[in-house]
C-alpha cells in the first residue's frame, strides 16, 4: 500500500511540473499578446488577450490541485481527491465559457462598427500567434500523454485546454494574415472578427468534452460498460466457488476506479478457502483493470 501511494504521489508531482511549465509559457505569451492587441486595434487579439487570462486562472487552479495532492496528506479522505480534480475540471470549463462570452461580444460589436488595424501591431501578432500555435500544440501533447498514463480529470482539462488554445492561436494566425494580404478590399474589415466565431465554437468543443468528462464522476456514475464486462467475466469464472452474487458497486474518483462486490458462500466451507477465493479475484481484476481498488466483502442478503 505504501509503495502504491509512493507511486500516485510520483504521478502527481509530474503532473505538477508539467502544469507549471504550462503557467510559465501562459504568462510569458501573454503579456507580448497584450501588447500586440493594443498596437493593432485586433478584436481577434483583443478577444485572445481576454480567453488568455481566463485559462491562465484556470491553469493555476489545475496546478493548486494538483499540488495539494501531490503531498499525499489524504488521511481524511479514504477515496482520495478525485472529487476535487473533477471540480476543477468543470471549473476550467467554466472559464471556457466565459471566454465563449467574451469573444462572442467582442467579435458582434467590431462587425456592427468595422475598424481597421494597424500593420505594425498585426506584424507582431502574426509573429507570437505563430510561436503561440507551436508551444501550445508541444504542451497539448505533453499534457495529452501525460493525461493517457493514468485517467486524470485535470490533466484530461488541460491537454483540451491547451488544444483549443493552439487551435484559437492558429485562427488568429490566419485572420491577421488574410487581412493583410486582403487589406486592399473593404470587406477585408470583417475577416477579423469574423476568425473569433471559428475560435468560439472550438472552444465549445473543448467545454463540453471536460464537462462531459468530469460530470458522470462527480454524480458517482459506474464505471463504463467495457470495464464491468470484465468484472463479469471474472465472477463467472469463479461461479462454482460462491453461491450468490448479491451486488456489484463501482465508482470513479479521479484516476482511481473502486469496485466492490457483495459476495455469498457456502456457510459449511472454511473461512480459508473462502479468503483464498476473495483474494484471487481481487487480485485478477486488480490486474485487468488498471489503477482500480477491488473489495469483496460477505453477504447474505442482495445490497441495495
Amino acid at each position: 500500500m505504501l509503495k502504491t501511494n509512493a507511486i500516485e504521489i510520483s504521478d502527481y508531482k509530474e503532473k505538477g511540473r508539467a502544469i507549471v511549465i504550462s503557467l510559465i509559457v501562459d504568462f510569458i505569451l501573454l503579456l507580448p499578446d497584450i501588447v500586440a492587441a493594443v498596437l493593432a486595434n485586433s478584436v481577434t487579439l483583443f478577444a485572445d488577450v481576454l480567453k488568455c487570462v481566463n485559462e491562465l486562472l484556470a491553469t493555476f487552479l489545475a496546478w493548486l490541485t494538483i499540488r495539494r495532492v501531490s503531498k499525499g496528506k489524504d488521511l481524511a479522505y479514504n477515496y482520495g481527491y478525485g472529487k476535487l480534480e473533477n471540480l476543477t475540471g468543470m471549473v476550467v470549463a467554466f472559464l471556457i465559457a466565459v471566454s465563449i462570452i467574451i469573444v462572442f461580444y467582442s467579435a458582434v460589436g467590431r462587425i456592427k462598427d468595422p475598424v481597421s488595424m494597424h500593420k505594425g501591431g498585426v506584424g507582431l501578432g502574426i509573429f507570437l500567434m505563430s510561436v503561440g500555435v507551436c508551444v501550445n500544440s508541444w504542451l497539448s501533447l505533453k499534457n495529452y500523454r501525460i493525461a493517457k498514463k493514468k485517467h486524470s480529470p485535470v490533466m484530461d482539462s488541460q491537454w483540451r485546454l491547451f488544444r483549443a488554445k493552439a487551435f484559437a492561436d492558429g485562427c488568429v494566425l490566419l485572420s491577421l494574415i488574410l487581412s493583410m494580404v486582403l487589406a486592399k478590399y473593404s470587406w477585408s474589415l470583417y475577416l477579423d472578427p469574423l476568425a473569433s466565431f471559428v475560435i468560439i465554437g472550438f472552444l465549445m468543443f473543448s467545454a463540453y468534452g471536460i464537462i462531459s468528462n468530469s460530470i458522470y464522476d462527480l454524480m458517482d456514475k459506474t464505471i463504463e460498460e467495457s470495464l464491468q464486462l470484465i468484472i463479469v467475466r471474472e465472477l463467472v469464472a469463479y461461479f462454482d466457488e460462491y453461491k450468490s452474487l448479491h451486488g456489484v458497486r463501482s465508482r470513479r474518483s479521479g484516476g482511481d476506479i473502486y469496485i466492490e462486490i457483495f459476495l455469498e458462500f457456502d456457510g459449511e466451507r472454511k473461512m480459508a478457502d473462502v479468503q483464498n477465493v476473495m483474494n484471487n479475484i481481487k487480485t485478477t481484476l486488480e490486474e485487468k483493470i488498471k489503477s482500480s481498488h477491488v473489495i469483496i466483502s460477505l453477504s447474505s442478503s442482495p445490497v441495495v
